[in-house]
């Protein structure tokens, strides 16, 4: 029997996958022809997914340089007939932000589906966030699935539904979905290729004010008539309990927690039910008719009250009075659970618990400190590591000459340098988003006279850095700009870039160097660094942040996984460092107390590393004081 894979044309037959690995196929059966996405966590592997298989099926999948590029590359294809999707993470739809609102607009000619990876908790991002309110701000209907099984199959009925209303359709996942594994039934692949001819049509499509005060009611006309379809959609499902007395609204991943809870406390036939699928716009008719049955409900949702706000204005305005619960039961922040639902449930139905939820709790955080602790922190042989040791160690020798009181400000971003935050390298004094590692950098050098060395990953840099970059150019900024090069995205999962030569599916094509871009841009001061030089990268970077006016350092070294899995491939041996016990000064512990690698840790007193981890990077060596760190 031929092995089934996220290709097979196997109607029928099921594939245990991971919740990303199932969107793509939704994609897939649907006839997808572009792709593209910036990754992020928790939304990676959909993309990856499609690119894995694009030359097989004849479609194009592309890593853009961005969120906002990569919607408007999906538009673009959608605008000429073929169905296009962009997908990210939340934060991510905050950069696509601007052409989404006018592509709701313009509308959809080959089907056109935004893929937003929610991720409540903010288990891998700088924030959680709700893409629910981007969606209403924009009139752009939401699909939003309760398992693995159902995001396949919304997100193949994601394309058809936008082609057939000539309308933009987003479908939300959160990370519970994303990386849960489940079998999924397999459908048909659409065997449809489209050629694209783009249709030339100006008062639609060039948005000036006369334009977009045509195009408006056209949108709000379109989301009308979604709102009517919504209460037919199989994903939004009403069961009416005989003689019910309260009645759970759940959307999304929430139905599941919900379904399981009534099961646990036994009430499947006490409690109306109505699974939401399509939170915006929700299904009027069967809220009403729901509300209408019963004197008390509760709304399950993940995050924001967004459903229970719209629930609660259909109540008012159909005048009916049931008592509709939400966020007074339920946290308003952070992921839901099975045992938080059945909390909720127990307390309006006077039912006894299936369990004693506190008593787990209380064995919960009895043993949690007997576990040991697993801190986030950067890899052993991490370039970053000795990057930002030596951009601390420039910056305290800059500082002496502005006075005792100066201290540096080092303006971080995001990606896995973002964990230079925690001690002992403590050289991360703000992270927002992308980009404004530089982009802050610019606002303290002024309103401040301190030295400002602002640093962010490749591509990062490539995403977002280089406006900002621009901007201390021309506003002439005094700051210091480190571009940590590992070749790689590599905190979400080792994508390449237009910093590494290499497509989404693997072609060769142009490499961009960030010292190009900043020599074009007329930064003056650009020097290349290899951050295990230590004395020479910390010199060079001393330099810089006295040059007046803008400057860029990159340091350029490749990932330390990557490295270990080249030398892997190569046969070629790592050799570790160890200390030499007679050399080493217990009371002295630079080398813990300066880095914070991993690999060297304390063992019956002693300072000694771990040569299973360490990856013969050799920086600990050149901090050594008495150089009792040696390579075996």
């Amino acid at each position: 029997m031929k092995k089934l894979t996220i290709s097979s044309d196997a109607p029928g037959e099921r594939l245990f996958m991971l919740g990303n690995e199932a969107i793509a196929r939704g994609a897939i059966e649907a006839g997808v022809q572009l792709a593209a996405a910036y990754p992020g966590t928790p939304s990676s592997e959909i993309l990856e997914t499609i690119a894995s298989v694009a030359k097989e099926l004849d479609i194009y999948a592309e890593w853009s340089t961005n969120e906002k590029v990569a919607f408007e590359v999906a538009l673009a294809a959608s605008l000429c007939g073929l169905r296009a999707m962009a997908s990210m993470k939340h934060v991510g739809v905050n950069v696509a932000h601007d052409p989404l609102m006018s592509a709701s607009y313009i509308g959809a000619r080959g089907g056109l589906v935004l893929l937003t990876a929610d991720d409540p908790w903010a288990w891998s991002s700088q924030i959680e966030q709700d893409s629910r309110y981007i969606a209403e701000q924009g009139y752009l209907p939401i699909l939003e699935p309760s398992s693995v099984e159902e995001a396949k199959n919304m997100m193949a009925d994601a394309f058809a539904l936008s082609e057939e209303f000539g309308h933009p359709f987003i479908v939300r996942s959160v990370t519970r979905i994303g990386h849960a594994r489940s079998d999924v039934t397999l459908g048909e692949i659409s065997k449809e290729r489209r050629k694209g001819f783009f249709k030339k049509d100006r008062s639609r499509l060039v948005l000036t004010p006369a334009e977009a005060r045509k195009d408006r009611p056209l949108m709000i006309k379109r989301f009308e008539e979604i709102g009517k379809r919504v209460n037919t959609l199989p994903y939004n499902q009403l069961k009416l309990a005989d003689g019910a007395k309260l009645s759970v609204i759940a959307s999304g991943l929430s139905y599941s927690y919900a379904q399981e809870a009534i099961e646990w406390l036994g009430l499947e036939d006490k409690i109306s039910v109505l699974k939401i699928g399509t939170p915006h716009p929700l299904p009027k008719e069967l809220v009403v008719k729901l509300l209408s049955s019963v004197p008390e409900a509760l709304v399950v949702e993940e995050l924001e009250p967004f459903v229970e706000l719209h629930v609660k204005a259909i109540a008012q305005e159909a005048n009916i009075s049931t008592k509709i619960h939400g966020k007074d039961l339920l946290p308003v922040m952070g992921e839901l659970s099975t045992s938080k639902v059945t909390e909720a449930i127990a307390q309006l139905t006077n039912s006894k618990l299936p369990v004693n939820f506190g008593e787990i709790e209380k064995l919960r955080e009895e043993t949690a400190p007997l576990l040991p602790l697993r801190p986030p922190t950067l890899c052993p042989g991490c370039p970053h590591r000795a990057s930002l040791y030596a951009i601390k160690t420039a910056a305290k020798r800059v500082a002496k000459d502005y006075g005792k009181d100066v201290v540096p400000i080092y303006p971080g971003d995001i990606g896995c340098y973002s964990l230079g935050y925690i001690p002992p390298l403590e050289s991360n004094d703000i992270t927002i988003c992308m980009g404004a590692g530089f982009g802050l950098a610019n606002g303290f050098a002024h309103a401040t006279d301190v030295p400002i060395i602002a640093h962010l990953g490749d591509s990062t840099f490539f995403h977002a850095g280089i406006p900002p970059l621009i901007n201390a150019v021309y506003n002439k900024a005094n700051i210091t700009m480190v571009v940590l090069d590992n070749s790689a995205t590599a905190m979400t999962g080792f994508q390449p870039h237009p910093g590494t030569g290499y497509t989404a599916t693997g072609e060769e094509t142009v490499q961009l160097k960030p010292e190009d871009i900043a020599r074009a841009c007329g930064v003056k001061f650009v020097e290349v660094i290899d951050p295990f030089d230590l004395k020479m990268a910390t010199n060079t970077i001393e330099k810089a942040i006295r040059f007046n006016g803008p400057s860029l350092i990159v340091s350029r070294r490749l990932c330390a996984i990557i490295e270990l899995r080249e030398k892997r491939e190569r046969r070629e041996k790592v050799i570790p460092y160890h200390i030499d016990q007679d050399k080493c000064s217990e009371k002295c512990e630079a080398c813990i107390k300066l880095l914070g690698c991993p690999a060297i840790i304390k063992e019956d007193g002693k300072t000694v590393i771990d040569s299973s981890l360490c990856t013969g990077c050799g920086l600990c060596a050149q901090i050594c004081p008495y150089k009792a760190i040696v390579q075996e």
